[in-house]
Parts: C-alpha cells; structure tokens; sequence
C-alpha cells in the first residue's frame, strides 16, 4: 500500500531539507501550521458558504492528507513547481485531487500571511515620523519590476501584447517596492511583458509617506517631471546629442555623477535581492505553467512568505 513520503514527521527531523523543499524554517513552518489550524474552521466555511451550493455542507469526501501535510505540499508545489504527477507520487494523492487541494489552502494562506496588500494598507496608516522610520529604515524605498516567462499564447494577439522585447520571450510583469530590509511593501497586479516599466508605474504606484525617498532605475526616466511632487530619485543618464547628429557620442557623466550612480546602485541591490528571492520559488522563477487568472493569487502568497520570513510574524 502506497504511504505518503513527505510527511511532516519526517521531514522536520532534517532541518537542511526542510528548508530546500519548503522555503521555511522548521521553527517557521510550525508557526504557519497554528496559525492556519487556529483559521481554519472560518477559512472552510466561508469557502463552502456560497449560494450556488446543491449538497449540504461537509457532504462528500474528507480530505486524505492531514492539514499539516496539505500545506507542506502547497509549499513544495511553490517552491519546486513540481508536476501534479511527481507530487502525486510524494504525497499519494490522487493526480486529479492534488491541484484542488491546493487551490483549497490558497484563501486560508492569503489571510494569515503578511501579503502586500496588508503591508501597503498599514503603511496608509502611518502618521508619526517614529511610526514611518520603523517601517521604513533611513525613509528610503526602491521600486522596480520584474518579469516571468509564460508559454507561447494561442492568441496571435495577445504573442504580441506579451511579448518582451528585453527578454526576447513571452512574459508578464509585475512591479515591486520594497523597504531597505527587502520587506515587500507594494505590489502590481501582473501586466503584459510589453508594458513599460514606467507605464506600469503609472497605472499602479504604490502611495507611501512624503517623508520616504523612493528610489528608481533608468527604466522610470521622466518621473520626476510627471510627478513634481514625488521624493524620489534616480542615477544619471547621459544625454543623447539629438536627431542629426550621427556619429556624435552622448558626453560622458561627471566624476561626481558617476559616484552618485555607484552609490544609489549599491543601495538599490536590496529589490533586486528581493527579486531574486521570490523566484527561489520556482511557481514565480520558472515558465508559469497555471492559468494566468491565478497568478496574482500566487505572487500574492510567494510575496506573504517571503515577509513573513523578514517580519517573523504572521498577521500583520
């Protein structure tokens, strides 16, 4: 008789491999696991309260897997984005059932984890200098986007729409602010691969205190023109000569200009750290095999655990 491989039991007895599997500490997973348990009961019955229900609630069959293993396998599926076939396999769970159960656990998750959404609406809140230099240490943020590949769309469209010309793929985009710490403060909803980073600046900017500095990359040229009253700050660029002037070099940044670009560049590594540590989760570093109406759904999870790993906390 098949047995489940990955059971918490096991698993929590090899402390490295935890982590690998999961993207959390044992002593991390553990508190995720009470906090769902403790939310669970209200979690599952607004799920099943809908009107267009025809059985009764708790009708059907129980799931198989304990919630402590459910949501280990929720883990593992975005930390490796493993095939529904090969988590069939470490959880002995039927194929079909392994996506539903999932899908399942998304709600619960997304009310117990430190989403952006949760974060931007707190940092709304901020009134006092002490309150705003807490969330955000020496009043500093730093924005940029990043993108995921997707397959090829069937939609000769939509090829064309969602296609970057940077990446030379098929991607979407989703744009980050973050604080000096990496906590994700702010995040877009995805928008095509051809989108423009400033355009997706334009179209969903994060609201942050007068106080914090925000910091951008070469790809939000014209920001501080557009946005007069924006604290904000960008590197140096040279100046292109102009239409009829070919053969004739942009003049070199100053000395000073090109130390000021060093430093605002060695202090804006931390979003692109961010970056990197989002897509250790390969549901959000690989091809997006799901449905793209979920995706939002699920960088809203990737970024929660990756707050919750800088906060400590859960709730916020």
């Amino acid at each position: 008789m098949a047995s489940v491989l990955l059971t918490y039991d096991w698993l929590s007895k090899r402390a490295s491999l935890f982590k690998s599997l999961t993207g959390l500490e044992v002593s991390e997973f553990d508190q995720f696991y009470l906090q769902a348990a403790s939310k669970y009961k209200d979690c599952e019955g607004k799920r099943l309260a809908r009107p267009d229900r025809k059985r009764k609630v708790g009708a059907g069959y129980p799931f198989k897997l304990h919630l402590r293993e459910r949501l280990i396998m929720l883990l593992v599926y975005y930390r490796l984005y493993v095939t529904s076939t090969l988590a069939e396999v470490l959880f002995d769970l039927n194929q079909s059932n392994v996506l539903k159960d999932i899908h399942k656990l998304e709600m619960l998750v997304k009310e117990i984890l430190p989403i952006p959404q949760k974060v931007h609406d707190k940092v709304r809140r901020l009134q006092t200098l002490e309150e705003i230099n807490m969330m955000f240490p020496e009043f500093k943020a730093f924005t940029d986007a990043t993108e995921q590949e997707i397959p090829r769309p069937k939609d000769k469209r939509k090829r064309k729409t969602h296609y970057s010309g940077k990446r030379k793929r098929h991607t979407v985009k989703t744009q980050l602010t973050v604080n000096s710490k990496g906590l994700i403060i702010h995040k877009t909803r995805h928008v095509k691969g051809s989108t423009h980073d400033y355009a997706l600046f334009k179209l969903s900017r994060p609201c942050l205190p007068g106080d914090v500095k925000e910091s951008f990359d070469l790809g939000y040229v014209g920001v501080k023109e557009d946005f007069s009253g924006l604290n904000c700050v960008l590197p140096f660029k040279k100046k292109n000569p102009g239409r009829g002037k070919v053969g004739v070099k942009a003049a070199e940044l100053t000395e000073e200009q090109k130390a000021f670009n060093r430093e605002l560049a060695s202090e804006r590594v931390v979003v692109e750290h961010t970056n990197s540590r989002v897509k250790k989760f390969l549901i959000w570093g690989s091809e997006f095999r799901n449905r793209r109406r979920r995706y939002d759904v699920v960088t809203d999870i990737v970024s929660g655990l990756i707050n919750f790993r800088i906060l400590g906390t859960l709730v916020v």
